[in-house]
């Protein structure tokens, strides 16, 4: 058969998907809901690939330095693909500034202008020496320079004045000679205190020449930059803010880098932009596009939705013993990489990681990315970190998810609704018809030759159409849970090694196992059944007594399982006790259904009189919560069988709902629930008198396992719709139930009659014993 392309039976769902895929207006994200193996996942994937193909490439970001303020990184747009051509240009700058630079500090230009400048201010600096010499010899004072200093001195007859000779002179002479030294200190002083103003101004001469210098390089290098880039307002502020930061640091290119030719093998070439002290002008390239030829707007799936890698981070390094950081550190999340196009997150994922749903929604809601840690939001970091410029946010975002967590989110998160505006509900079932049947059979083609698998027969093709009716729970069904026919398929596929197709017995031969697989528990419980540890009746008649049916569920295997359902009358006050309830075991649907019937006795039995009815209802042998209403109407007929005093033929089993008006209502797990009967009553034998009861609704449900209905259609298990408790009591007791007739009374001798008559003569009993004389004869005999 051709290749079926598409998803069989979620028009609608994927109507939603290509709205939210191709609408521009911000907010109408995509919530895709559904159970798991509808599809959903590769719907979503294959709808936003094929509008994105139609969608131009979103730009480039990139983070380079802020020179003024560093820890404020600044964010650059540039189109598709310039990205990595920017960063490459600005690395290969460093790199030829790198050799340029200092080849023009060693060449001869540089060299003489230097050696003009330190001339000129050795010039000076003996001068002002030379002029303080000549006046400390016209004032006969000797300066002498000693490791601790400067040292001023007299001299008499062109030789060094001692202290003794000091001394020995007349005072007035001492006078002269004290004034002279106190003049040349002074003004030693004040040549040595312009030393340092000279040292600065030498300095910031050679800095003025070494930024002369290496200007040429740099405008140089920066012209050929700009000229791959122009018309990039972006690119064009950030050279010349790189500009003036290079002839700032001039020195980075001076400082030896400690790489020479002098080992085994030659030094050719250095990536010099590599280096610590010339990151600052690297270009941190956080999301390019159009590489290796790709075309349209990004299709991102974050399979882990942290907040980091969802909103990005900034990572840290140690250097001596402290974490530091710089914008070369900025990592991108998946919404930088889907920025301008589409990323698709796992719903339930999203929720439970820290602090990510509130980023996403944050990002969102301002339409930016800012990129927070949850170190600090919760006010943990004690290190230096950064605060770089918010990404414009453009992208759409679509969560798969479940119904419940999507109902959950839209009750509980007021945001919820104002960001997702579109839901993608995908169906669990497609009708049954020959169209369908031709759609599926296309479809399941299609599955075995994408996953490599051998091909089906028409049998085992047939098989499996009946499997995803089975597995929908409704004949006139076929499932979309299309994972769930895949896996059997697969393993069949593994049965069927050494043939050439796959055949209704490898598909029947692949459930039996997976059944298997999972019946541990189910197992245990028909064994402690046939060993009468749980006690069911599959044969004889008892009154009070009747089979109810459940079903249990184990993870995604569920069987069936009969449970003795008794009850006991006598009279009361009208009362009906459900002992699950008074025991806290009883859930809030099993004590509806209990009232229900207790409503259903008091309405249709002895109107005449008082309901004076003390009954109970029991599960006997539960010991864990009992929930749901499916067994209504088994109490019910147990209540009836009590009230008639007529046994119940416990060959058979119920299930089914009733009302208020006696109508025996659909209920869920009708197969398994069949099944699960059938499995305790063919260990013990079939006499083809066991069988089911289940609401006449439920008919169109039937996918029974091939040997019930073999067994049913051999007469050896029966099935019996029923539409009214009357047409169940009668097949359960071989009694007719019986109708009221004109007069108001049942007809004589039925059910009906029995069970009014024991309703009334309870009635008459209690008001017998309500009255005094009844009172004052029990004080009597006290």
């Amino acid at each position: 058969m051709p290749d079926f392309h598409g998803l069989l039976g979620q028009d609608r769902a994927l109507k939603a998907i290509d709205l939210a895929a191709g609408i521009k207006h911000p907010s109408f994200n995509l919530y895709a809901l559904g159970p798991a193996g509808t599809g959903r996942h590769s719907a979503v994937i294959r709808s936003l690939e094929a509008q994105a193909c139609r969608r131009s490439l979103p730009q480039d970001w990139v983070y380079v330095n802020n020179f003024q303020a560093p820890h404020k990184p600044i964010a650059l747009a540039l189109p598709s693909g310039v990205g990595p051509r920017f960063k490459a240009a600005m690395n290969e700058l460093i790199n030829d500034l790198a050799s340029a630079i200092p080849a023009l500090f060693e060449s001869e230009e540089y060299q003489n202008r230097r050696q003009a400048i330190e001339a000129d201010f050795t010039a000076r600096r003996e001068a002002a020496f030379e002029a303080l010499g000549e006046k400390a010899a016209k004032r006969k004072v000797n300066i002498l320079q000693t490791p601790m200093g400067f040292v001023v001195t007299a001299l008499k007859d062109g030789k060094g004045l001692s202290p003794e000779d000091f001394h020995k002179l007349p005072p007035k002479e001492q006078g002269v000679i004290e004034r002279n030294i106190t003049a040349i200190q002074n003004d030693l002083a004040d040549v040595l205190k312009a030393i340092p103003k000279r040292d600065k101004k030498h300095r910031r001469t050679l800095v003025e020449l070494n930024a002369t210098m290496a200007e040429r390089a740099i405008e140089t290098e920066l012209e050929d930059v700009a000229e791959q880039f122009p018309d990039i307002a972006g690119i064009a502020e950030y050279l010349k803010a790189a500009r003036e930061d290079l002839l700032e640091n001039v020195d980075y290119f001076i400082i030896e880098t400690g790489e020479s030719g002098d080992g085994p093998f030659p030094v050719v070439t250095s990536r010099y932009h590599e280096y610590a002290e010339f990151q600052r002008y690297t270009v941190n390239v956080m999301v390019t596009h159009g590489e290796n030829g790709k075309n349209g707007a990004p299709v991102i799936e974050e399979p882990l939705p942290t907040l980091a890698n969802l909103t990005g981070r900034v990572e840290h390094i140690s250097e001596m013993g402290t974490l530091a950081t710089n914008f070369t550190l900025i990592k991108p999340g998946a919404l930088h990489r889907a920025n301008g196009g589409y990323l698709m997150l796992d719903a339930r994922r999203v929720v439970t990681e820290a602090f990510a749903w509130d980023g996403l929604k944050r990002c969102l809601k301002d339409s930016a990315i800012s990129i927070i840690s949850p170190a600090e939001k919760l006010s943990l970091m004690g290190t230096t970190s950064l605060e770089p410029d918010p990404i414009p946010l453009d992208v759409r975002v679509i969560l798969v998810g479940d119904r419940r967590l999507y109902a959950l989110l839209q009750y509980l998160d007021p945001d919820f609704a104002e960001l997702f505006k579109i839901q993608a509900d995908f169906n669990t079932d497609l009708d049954r018809s020959k169209k369908s049947h031709i759609l599926f059979a296309k479809m399941i083609g299609s599955i075995a030759k994408r996953e490599g698998l051998k091909p089906l027969t028409v049998a085992g093709v047939a098989r499996v159409i009946d499997e995803a009716a089975r597995i929908s729970g409704d004949a006139k069904k076929l499932t979309l849970r299309v994972g769930e026919l895949a896996d059997v398929m697969r393993e069949a596929d593994h049965l069927a090694a050494g043939q050439p197709a796959i055949t209704d017995q490898h598909i029947n031969d692949a459930i039996s196992a997976a059944i298997d697989r999972a019946s541990r528990v189910k197992d245990l419980v028909q064994e402690s059944i046939t060993r009468k540890m749980m006690l069911i009746d599959t044969s004889g008649k008892k009154v009070g007594q009747i089979n109810g049916l459940s079903v249990m569920q184990l993870g995604g295997f569920s069987f069936g399982r009969p449970t003795r359902i008794t009850a006991n009358v006598r009279m009361g006050s009208g009362k009906v006790v459900d002992i699950e309830r008074e025991v806290d075991l009883g859930g809030p649907l099993h004590s509806k259904g209990v009232l229900i019937l207790s409503s259903y006795l008091a309405a249709h039995y002895a109107l005449d009189v008082p309901m004076s009815l003390w009954a109970s209802l029991v599960f006997e042998q539960s010991y864990s919560e009992v929930d749901g209403d499916s067994a209504s109407s088994a109490e019910l007929y147990a209540l009836l069988s009590a009230l008639s005093d007529v046994p119940i033929d416990q060959s058979l089993a119920v299930t089914g709902s009733v009302n208020q008006n006696g109508e025996v209502q659909a209920i869920g797990g009708v197969n398994e629930k069949i099944e699960g009967f059938f499995d305790i009553c063919k260990l013990r034998r079939l006499t083809g008198k066991q069988g089911v009861l289940i609401p006449a609704a439920n008919v169109t449900d039937l996918m029974l396992r091939e040997d019930v209905a073999k067994a049913a259609a051999n007469g050896k298990f029966h099935i019996y719709p029923v539409e009214h408790i009357n047409e169940g009591i009668g097949i359960l007791t071989g009694q007719p139930a019986g109708k009221r007739r004109r007069g108001g009374v049942f007809e004589a001798g039925s059910l009906n009659a029995r069970v009014e008559d024991r309703l009334r003569s309870f009635a008459l009993a209690r008001r017998d014993f309500m009255r005094p004389e009844k009172w004052q004869l029990s004080q009597d005999s006290e």
